[in-house]
């Protein structure tokens, strides 16, 4: 019998599904810190053994997990940000001069899926003042520049095709891409940022999988920055059946063939996601200024973004 596998962006719940089935996952390593109040979970895939079963390649899979974004103070707002910053930072060569391209995946129209252009409107971009207006500028500023290139559906490119130009054209010594992902447990949405050396696939989450953005395709280092905004409602239904029946008898339902396709084809999300994505998009967006404007306040970001 086929048993319906669970879409997710996220290692940790990818090597977590595996720790359940008490399956032998050699060639990974997880480890769990804590750092200024933030929980912080590192999946290290380093076979490619491990990388085929997982579905995901090679690299380091780092994990935040937040409280609810909307009712943290002050200082963990701050925390956050600064964690964020922290990851991106160990991920970036510190040897080179900072030329950063920032690409904001997603389709604004789409509010859960519009975390990377909300991004993208919040970043302390500075390619253009080197030029035009460096008496602005200190030198703890990075070159820093972003688009949001859309969705394929929409401008009929494939973003890899338009972020692989972008490169060709400016550059970069590396690209972060931040998008939107699929969760397997509802309690992570908008409640996890992963940070990733690995790059992305578009759409994978949802099943639309587009052509892979990664430093294979574009030839620099590429990080990734996500956070969940979406469950499938099938997780939803046979999470709910397996809390009364075991995974056999839950598996069995769902491979019945009687449940209706249309209801095993949606995605959902919570109804207060514009807030949700409003401010992940915040933590994400200043988490980067952070890593790449040294000593920058924000105050100073309040400057650039308004």
């Amino acid at each position: 019998m086929k048993i319906m596998s669970i879409r997710t962006d996220l290692a940790l719940e990818t090597h977590q599904h595996f720790t359940e089935k008490a399956e032998d996952l050699s060639g990974v390593k997880v480890a769990d810190k804590s750092v200024k109040d933030i929980e912080i979970t590192q999946v290290t895939i380093e076979t490619e053994e491990a990388a085929e079963k997982m579905g995901k390649p090679i690299g380091n899979y780092i994990t935040l997990h937040t409280p609810d974004l909307r009712y943290i103070d002050k200082i963990l707002y701050e925390k956050i940000c600064r964690q964020i910053a922290n990851e991106i930072k160990e991920l970036i060569d510190d040897d080179v001069d900072k030329s950063i391209l920032i690409i904001g995946l997603g389709n604004r129209a789409i509010t859960s899926d519009s975390l990377g252009p909300q991004v993208t409107d919040r970043l302390v971009v500075t390619r253009h003042l080197f030029s035009h207006a460096p008496e602005m500028l200190s030198t703890n500023y990075a070159s820093v520049c972003a688009v949001s290139p859309g969705v394929l559906g929409i401008t009929g490119i494939e973003t890899e095709e338009i972020v692989s130009a972008i490169c060709e054209k400016l550059k970069p010594c590396a690209v972060i891409v931040v998008d939107a992902l699929a969760a397997r447990n509802i309690d992570r949405i908008t409640k996890t940022i992963q940070i990733c050396d690995t790059g992305i696939n578009p759409g994978a989450g949802v099943g639309n999988n587009r052509r892979e953005i990664s430093q294979k395709t574009l030839g620099v280092p590429v990080i990734a920055v996500g956070v969940p905004t979406v469950v499938d409602a099938v997780t939803i239904a046979k999470d709910t059946l397996s809390s009364t029946l075991n995974d056999a008898e839950s598996d069995m339902i769902f491979n019945s063939g009687k449940i209706p396709q249309e209801i095993l084809n949606f995605t959902t999300t919570p109804k207060e996601i514009d807030i949700l994505i409003k401010k992940s998009a915040e933590i994400v967006a200043n988490g980067i200024n952070f890593a790449l404007h040294d000593n920058i306040t924000f105050e100073d970001i309040d400057i650039f973004v308004n």
